[in-house]
């Protein structure tokens, strides 16, 4: 090994931004700033009792041993540093207010009002956020569909091809890598088409922050050619909840747009506490991730395997990859259970495998239960999860024999292919952009008069928080049948002012 690799392995061993709060956390002191519980002294009892004392003497502010996050010197710009090195970038932000700041912070960063940007139509709601704030206008991309999974995976590149072609004006396009299901698509060849129109490729991998760190996992968006990357790495590392990152590689991005686009859409009084997760987070998978991730591999693996074998059950597997242009990977850690071989629809599963089971999904779907397995799952979790499948399935009576004879009869509503992804397939209208429609007059109709009308809302299951509704798109039939569905079977709907799908806001005639 070389002096330089000997250096890095040494100063991925470090964790500069923790150890500093850990010293000014234990520090003797009289303290006369926020926040206002001084280091816990004035904690309510009953929230003390549950988190304990020790964490409240770490919630300090940007003290002079603690760095400034929007102008950072010390720890944090150290922090950062080795954490650009760990993930294979050029430079990377530390983001308190998820994945969602880092999405709106890079088409601010990327876009002027009236620019457009090129995207897939299931794009995750932050990005519909920055489209508002930005003023960009949207060119969108559909996403290639299977309609036996009934699953909406990546754009093809020949889908971006075309729409780099009708647009060459566009100053950016966006993807998402992996799709919540795991499902990766071509984003080398993506990145080469945007950079062949001199455009960044900007990447929403927020469950992909695991990439990077061990070989059997699909290639990271940095590695393949990506400018910009913001990983959730709460949601598959092991960083406090909210604590994400963006990363930038190359100069198609200007560092500069990105600092001052965070500083409109974080809080001017970040959590270190999240800051230092981050840094322990950065430090575990340096140091031990190809380890950790290699057993969160295998319990993944084993639990598929063992899924598989259950009457009326199938999971979404590696070898499925390359069938299509828009699912070329898999994340293996990632398990997508379809269930309605069992004649269940996916949110009455969750419900029974959450209330009755013990075993809680992180996405529940109309054919589907998707699990994120992580370095924090444990054997005891996996097993878990198989015996809950086998109780779910002998409940449903999920035997060869019983699935046979369901085929036989009528085929139930939740079957039908009307699913909460055909809208998000179908090109939509949109006579005004998201900013133009988020700030017009409006006026609230009944859920049946708001078809063809102009919505003014944001509207989408959550999660995964996919849009089924956005503001300045035509309100189709096709949409709102898709929502009912999925109140009817109990999912939930989330952005808009009535949860209950009786009415809808809608841009003013007066406005048009």
């Amino acid at each position: 090994m070389s002096e330089v690799q000997q250096n890095s392995v040494r100063l991925q061993t470090d964790m500069p931004l923790l150890k500093a709060l850990q010293i000014c956390a234990h520090k003797p002191h009289a303290p006369f700033y926020a926040p206002g519980h001084k280091h816990g002294q004035g904690i309510p009892t009953p929230l003390a009792a549950l988190f304990g004392q020790q964490v409240f003497q770490a919630d300090l502010p940007e003290l002079p041993e603690l760095d400034n996050l929007f102008a950072p010197q010390g720890v944090i710009q150290e922090a950062q540093a080795l954490a650009a090195e760990a993930f294979g970038a050029d430079r990377t932000w530390f983001l308190t207010n998820g994945s969602t700041a880092g999405i709106v912070a890079a088409i601010l960063a990327t876009c002027n009002p009236g620019d457009k940007i090129i995207l897939p139509r299931n794009i995750h709601q932050s990005a519909v956020s920055g489209l508002i704030l930005s003023g960009a206008v949207p060119i969108f991309v559909q996403p290639d569909y299977d309609s036996i999974l009934d699953l909406a995976h990546s754009p093809t590149p020949a889908a971006v091809a075309e729409a780099l072609s009708l647009h060459p004006d566009a100053k950016a396009v966006l993807m998402v890598y992996p799709t919540y299901y795991g499902v990766c698509g071509d984003v080398a060849a993506i990145a080469q088409l945007a950079h062949q129109h001199n455009l960044p490729l900007l990447v929403d991998e927020a469950h992909g922050a695991h990439f990077a760190f061990h070989p059997e996992l699909p290639l990271a968006a940095l590695a393949a050619g990506a400018d910009l990357v913001v990983q959730s790495t709460h949601k598959v590392l092991s960083a406090m909840t909210q604590a994400a990152m963006l990363h930038t590689r190359g100069d198609r991005v200007r560092g500069d747009r990105v600092s001052k686009a965070l500083q409109l859409v974080q809080s001017t009084s970040p959590s270190y506490l999240l800051l230092a997760s981050l840094d322990a987070a950065r430090h575990q998978m340096a140091t031990q991730g190809k380890l950790l991730l290699e057993h969160t591999l295998k319990l993944a693996g084993r639990a598929r395997s063992r899924l598989e074998q259950i009457p009326g059950l199938s999971t979404l597997k590696p070898e499925q990859a390359g069938r299509s242009a828009g699912f070329q990977a898999l994340d293996c850690t990632r398990l997508t259970v379809t269930v309605t071989g069992l004649g269940v629809d996916g949110f009455t599963a969750d419900q029974i495998l959450n209330e009755q089971l013990g075993v809680t999904a992180e996405l529940p779907s109309l054919q589907h239960l998707t699990f994120i397995v992580s370095v924090g799952n444990t054997e005891a979790d996996m097993k878990a999860l198989v015996q809950a499948f086998e109780a779910l399935a002998e409940k449903q009576g999920g035997t060869a024999e019983a699935r046979r004879r369901r085929e036989q009869q009528s085929i139930p509503p939740y079957s039908c292919r009307l699913t909460p992804h055909s809208s998000l397939l179908t090109p939509h209208l949109s006579p005004l952009t998201p900013r133009a429609a988020f700030f017009a007059n409006t006026e609230t109709v009944s859920i049946a008069q708001a078809i063809h009308r102009i919505s003014a809302e944001l509207v989408c299951p959550y999660p995964p928080g996919i849009p089924v509704l956005m503001p300045g798109e035509v309100i189709t039939a096709e949409a709102i049948a898709d929502l009912q569905m999925i109140l009817a079977i109990g999912g939930l709907i989330s952005g808009c002012a009535d949860p209950s799908l009786e009415t809808l806001k809608v841009v003013a005639s007066s406005h048009l």
